[in-house]
């Protein structure tokens, strides 16, 4: 039977986090073929890293990895090894790892072995059955590793390895009233991009080749020092004719003006909308608004064939 009493007044809530820390750690194996010969199970080990508060290494096993039953054999693994260890004495630690290759060629790395759920490192007891070792024994197959890879170049092989700790949760405690209201977010920016569109109240006019754009003096001066001028009060529109500037770039200089944001440009192609954010960067130059002109920096600069001929910090930088 369905309660008949009211909702409480006053409800909690509350939110579990998980935190984690991050870090990569790369291990360079120099001279590779000095380290073969060492022998199935035997391992050589990186630096110490911290992550997370925690003290790591990676084992890198050349000649394979062995776990001492029937895979012991005095002839050599196909395959290395590599296996992240937790160094920090007495601790359990739950934490993921990707083992990556770096290709000498292009400079950067690939994942050859990830988990796909936290592993547990364990050293609070050594005696028992726990792990404080997690890897894996296939990470290549030694002739693919050997013969015309771009891993290894000059005899060296880079085994970097992303770990990521999961801390202890963090938990959030609210309590709010049934009458709580929720707040919206703020439309601001649309509520101005509507008062562009007020023709009635605007008292400049720009005339941009023939096509005409109403805007308001006080909002021009505010967003710009080159629109400040002195009070007209009294008098009719006054109308300022712009040159050297396209309709189209004009009129996303003032969309930008009134919301602080660039227009979709649609109907328009990659190479066109390019064009206009060329000439919108010369405007945001001429009415000296520099988080315009970084905006259409940025957007300039991340096109792979943008040519930046205007000064762009991001690119000279």
């Amino acid at each position: 039977m369905a309660s008949s009493l009211p909702r409480p007044a006053t409800r909690t809530a509350s939110r579990c986090t998980p935190r984690t820390a991050r870090g990569t750690h790369a291990f360079e194996i120099a001279g590779y073929s000095l380290h073969r010969g060492l022998g199935v199970g035997n391992f050589i080990r990186s630096a110490a890293f911290d992550v997370g508060g925690y003290s790591w290494c990676i084992r890198f096993y050349p000649d394979g990895y062995a776990d001492g039953e029937e895979d012991s054999r005095d002839d050599d693994d196909d395959n290395v090894a590599a296996f992240l260890e937790l160094l920090t004495e007495d601790a359990e630690v739950r934490a993921h790892y990707d083992f990556r290759l770096l290709d000498r060629s292009t400079g950067t790395s690939s994942s050859v072995f990830s988990t796909a759920a936290p592993q547990v490192f364990d050293t609070l007891d050594v005696r028992e059955e726990k792990y404080f070792a997690w890897g894996t024994d296939e990470l290549m197959e030694r002739s693919e590793l050997e013969e015309a890879s771009a891993y290894l170049v000059d005899d060296g092989l880079v085994i970097e390895c992303d770990v990521t700790v999961i801390m202890e949760p963090q938990v959030e405690e609210n309590t709010m009233a049934a009458s709580d209201v929720e707040v919206p977010p703020s439309d601001l920016s649309s509520s101005f991009g509507k008062l562009l569109e007020m023709e009635e109240r605007a008292d400049v006019i720009f005339k941009v080749e023939d096509e005409v754009f109403h805007a308001h003096k006080v909002v021009l001066a505010v967003r710009s020092p080159i629109f400040v001028a002195e009070p007209d009060e009294g008098k009719k529109k006054e109308c300022i004719v712009i040159e050297d500037m396209q309709p189209a770039v004009f009129k996303a200089l003032l969309h930008f003006i009134y919301t602080d944001t660039l227009p979709a440009m649609e109907g328009l192609d990659g190479e066109e909308k390019k064009e206009i954010v060329k000439q919108l960067l010369v405007a945001a130059d001429r009415y000296a608004m520099n988080r315009l002109k970084l905006i259409c920096e940025g957007i300039l600069c991340k096109s792979l064939d943008a040519c930046c001929d205007h000064g762009c910090h991001a690119c000279s930088s």
